[in-house]
């Protein structure tokens, strides 16, 4: 009879692309993975998995048992997070995160992951979205607050909040306010690493044949990325959130101009997995404090205002 655990171990040899990996995952070795698939592959008569060198695929007949296998599995994991008894949560959470989460609400998150689940351990590491991603997708953490969402078998995600995209200088830089694209081009621009989206955004905006040669400064530290705009080495292209201390001092402002730039969505994403409990009961959490962060920002907004 075909059980959770073969139809699990499926799930998890085909989303890793190896049995190294889905014994890592369930705490188990290669040669039970191994006994496991073959059990499932005796139970329907066919071949369910393609082994190659340095990857595991599923066969035509091994995508179909799949589709049934992720839904029952999402069948259980609702029905034991229903069941379960989500006061006696314990453990540990891996979390990385990217770090304009870090300056906004991550705090307030902490202090209510303690108070709602104080035998449950937060366990934080700040990273860049693309390494985050991997991180999770390798089993390394096991939620990961960044730039989504993303995809991924068995990756599911949450919108927390999104995030305005600015042009902020120091009023010393000389900046024309408001600002043409032209003007904006001729300083030293400033803004989060290579290989993330915004960066490659910034690159793609200011790409134009009409335009000189940009100088962009990466930065994967936003407090780094902060203080060069602060010290006048460049107009800050981030979310206004992260300087408000600032842009309320006079330090820093807003440069006003028709480039536009995309919002920042950050997600929760974390993998699918019967074990997940305590994952979406922090997921919840980050989604009911972003929420109140957004509300809280939009009432500063609408009392600032004549």
């Amino acid at each position: 009879m075909v059980d959770f655990k073969g139809l699990e171990t499926l799930v998890w040899v085909v989303a890793l692309g190896s049995f190294r990996g889905a014994a890592q995952k369930l705490n188990t070795t290669q040669p039970a993975i191994s006994h496991r698939i073959a059990q499932l592959e005796e139970e329907f008569g066919t071949r369910l998995l393609i082994r190659e060198t340095r990857n595991v695929s599923p066969t035509q007949r091994g995508r179909q048992l799949l589709v049934y296998a992720e839904k029952l599995l999402a069948m259980r994991a609702e029905m034991l997070s229903v069941l379960r008894d989500a006061s006696a949560v314990r453990g540990v959470i891996r979390l990385g995160v990217a770090e304009t989460i870090v300056h906004t609400w991550l705090p307030v998150f902490i202090k209510e992951m303690n108070h709602t689940y104080p035998d449950l351990s937060v366990e934080i590491e700040v990273d860049i979205s693309p390494s985050l991603r991997s991180r999770l997708l390798a089993q390394e953490i096991d939620i990961a607050f960044l730039l989504g969402p993303l995809s991924a078998p068995l990756l599911r995600n949450r919108l927390l909040c999104e995030y305005p995209v600015r042009f902020i200088a120091t009023p010393s830089l000389g900046v024309p306010n408001p600002a043409t694209v032209h003007d904006l081009a001729s300083f030293p621009l400033i803004t989060f690493a290579r290989k993330t989206q915004p960066y490659e955004l910034v690159k793609s905006l200011f790409n134009q044949p009409d335009l000189p040669p940009i100088k962009l400064h990466a930065s994967a530290s936003m407090a780094t990325a902060v203080h060069m705009a602060i010290e006048g080495m460049g107009i800050a292209i981030i979310p206004d959130e992260l300087v408000e201390n600032e842009l309320q001092s006079g330090k820093l402002v807003r440069i006003q101009t028709d480039v536009g730039m995309p919002h920042l969505s950050f997600c929760a994403s974390w993998l699918e997995s019967p074990d997940t409990l305590a994952v979406e009961l922090a997921v919840d959490i980050a989604a009911r404090v972003a929420a109140i962060s957004g509300a809280n920002k939009e009432a500063n907004c609408q009392a600032e205002l004549p």
